[in-house]
């Protein structure tokens, strides 16, 4: 279920943090099929940052809504630091079904600033999720193995004490997309650090 929220600018964290991108080989454990995965990971312990991106702009991309697992107990977050891990607890979490194999038709907009990330509508009216940047803890796009190529981007957020942690998982239209989003959230990280000050 979708929670509404009130329109308005999330600031971004001023702390040092590193994102960076690349791209491996994950073995799925559904049938043993290969996927190629493109991850985003942010590492907060970091104090460097290229600094070459910057992102004063907001890129949107349509994309499907999968669902979430919300609120898991930090114990259960410390084990799903890896790309891997946290595509096999999904991959669990779909054969329970606690989240579907398929997203439902409804398209909505996902947007990504170095504010952080907002899902809105496609008519912008209702903002449906809104993920401020410092809350990001990784995001990671990968096919999900089950032969119809369907391309997911999963997002892992933290609450602000760090107990808790959520999986946000969405279905993109294609695999170039979800590089896409990775891609641009990792010059969001890049512009957020550049300016610590940022304009509201």
């Amino acid at each position: 279920m979708f929670r509404k929220v009130k329109k308005r600018h999330s600031s971004s964290s001023s702390q040092s943090s590193e994102i960076s991108t690349k791209s491996k080989s994950v073995d799925s454990s559904l049938g043993g099929l290969s996927r190629s995965s493109t991850v985003a990971s942010l590492d907060t312990d970091s104090t460097k940052s290229s600094g070459n991106s910057t992102l004063d702009t907001c890129a949107e991309f349509k994309v499907k809504y999968l669902g979430s697992i919300e609120k898991l107990p930090f114990e259960m977050c410390k084990t799903l630091l890896e790309p891997p891990d946290l595509i096999s607890y999904i991959d669990t979490a779909q054969q329970e079904g606690k989240l579907p194999f398929v997203a439902a038709d409804e398209e909505m907009s996902l947007a990504v600033s170095k504010y952080g990330i907002r899902v809105a509508s496609v008519d912008q009216c209702d903002v449906l999720q809104r993920h401020p940047l410092y809350l990001v803890v990784r995001m990671l796009c990968y096919e999900d193995g089950l032969g119809a190529g369907r391309n997911l981007l999963a997002l892992k957020t933290t609450e602000p004490k760090q107990e808790e942690c959520s999986i946000w998982v969405y279905q993109c239209s294609s695999a170039e997309q979800a590089q896409a989003i990775c891609k641009v959230l990792s010059a969001a990280f890049d512009s957020a650090l550049a300016s610590p000050e940022t304009k509201s």
